[in-house]
C-alpha cells in the first residue's frame, strides 16, 4: 500500500475525528488537508503505525485551531451553531435506521453544541474515548497529558455534559412527530398549539451570524418563544418548510425562494421541547439543498 492509500484509508477516520472536535465542516476539512500536508512530509517507511500517526497529528492540529476558534468565537454576532455537515430531504432508505440514529447522537447539533462546553483537552479526551473507543494508555500521549490527567478530562467532560443532556430519552418517531407538530404551530403561529409542545423553560437560540436576521441573544421560556412565532406569522415571515435531515436528525428545512433559508433541530425530554436551535447563517448552509429539490421528493 502506498503512503497515499494508507492516508485515503483513514482520512473518513480523521474527519470525523476533525469535525466533532471542531463543529464545522470546513475547519475539519482544512484540518485533515493539514494532516496530509504532514504525512506527505514525513518518513512513512519508518512509521510503524500509521493510523497513530494521522489521529495523533489531527488531534494536534484540531486542538490547535479549536483554542484559536474560541477566541475568534467571542467576537462571533449572536450565539454560535455547530455547521451542519450533511443536509437531506429524506433519509437514505440504504441506511439501517438504527445506524442514523446512531450516528445523530454522536454529531447532532445539540450533541455538537454542548461539546462546545468543554475545554480544548476535555474535548478532545472524551472524543478519543467515549466516541472512538481509544484507551487512556492511548490517549496520552495524543494530549501529552499522563493516562491519569486523561481519565479525569473525561470525567469532568462527563460531568458537564450530563448537565445539559435530556434526562429521558426519546424514539426517533416521537421526535419527528414532535418536530413536525411543532413545525405545523409555528407555520400557523398558533400560540397555544406552540406553548403546549414547549416546556415552561424551554430555550431557542437561533445563529445568524450577523449575516442574517436572528435573535443575538438566546430566547427563554415558551410564552416568549411562542409569541416570537405568533409574531412572524402574523406578518407573514415565515418560510416555506418541510421535514428533513440534519446530520442524520429530524429537521426542519425552511426556504426563501430557491434557496435553504435555515434549518431547526430539536431537543426533546419528558415529551415537551426542551431546546430549539435554527442556523441561519447562509455561510453555514452550503449544501445542496434546493426548494426545487423538495418538490421532487414529494412526487
Amino acid at each position: 500500500m502506498t503512503p497515499t492509500d494508507t492516508f485515503q484509508t483513514h482520512r473518513p477516520r480523521l474527519f470525523a475525528l476533525a469535525y466533532r472536535l471542531l463543529g464545522s465542516r470546513s475547519d475539519a476539512e482544512d484540518i485533515v488537508q493539514d494532516a496530509w500536508l504532514r504525512w506527505q512530509g514525513a518518513d512513512t517507511g519508518g512509521i510503524r503505525d500509521p493510523e497513530g500517526w494521522l489521529v495523533t497529528a489531527t488531534t494536534r492540529l484540531g486542538l490547535d485551531r479549536l483554542r484559536a476558534l474560541r477566541s475568534a468565537r467571542v467576537e462571533y454576532v449572536g450565539p454560535w451553531l455547530p455547521e451542519p455537515l450533511e443536509i437531506a430531504l429524506d433519509p437514505d432508505p440504504l441506511q439501517d435506521p438504527a445506524q442514523r440514529h446512531a450516528l445523530a447522537d454522536e454529531v447532532s447539533v445539540a450533541f455538537l453544541a454542548l461539546l462546545e462546553q468543554l475545554k480544548p483537552d476535555e474535548r478532545a479526551a472524551f472524543l478519543l474515548k467515549d466516541v472512538f473507543d481509544y484507551d487512556y494508555p492511548d490517549i496520552a500521549p495524543l494530549l501529552e497529558h499522563s493516562p491519569a490527567n486523561c481519565r479525569q478530562l473525561v470525567h469532568r467532560a462527563r460531568q458537564r455534559l450530563q448537565t445539559g443532556a435530556p434526562r429521558f430519552t426519546v424514539s426517533p418517531a416521537q421526535q419527528r412527530d414532535l418536530l413536525a407538530r411543532f413545525m405545523a404551530a409555528s407555520q400557523q403561529g398558533d400560540l397555544e398549539a406552540i406553548r403546549a409542545l414547549l416546556d415552561a423553560n424551554a430555550e431557542m437560540i437561533s445563529d445568524g451570524g450577523g449575516r442574517v436576521t436572528a435573535a443575538i441573544r438566546p430566547l427563554l421560556g415558551a410564552e416568549r418563544i411562542a409569541q416570537l412565532y405568533w409574531a412572524i406569522a402574523r406578518r407573514n415571515g415565515q418560510h416555506p418548510a418541510q421535514l428533513g435531515q440534519v446530520n442524520g436528525e429530524p429537521a426542519i428545512l425552511r426556504f426563501a425562494g430557491d434557496q435553504l433559508h435555515s434549518v431547526t433541530m430539536i431537543t426533546v425530554d419528558a415529551g415537551r421541547i426542551v431546546r430549539v436551535l435554527s442556523v441561519l447563517n447562509p455561510e453555514k448552509l452550503t449544501a445542496l439543498v434546493t426548494a426545487r429539490d423538495a418538490g421532487a421528493s414529494s412526487r
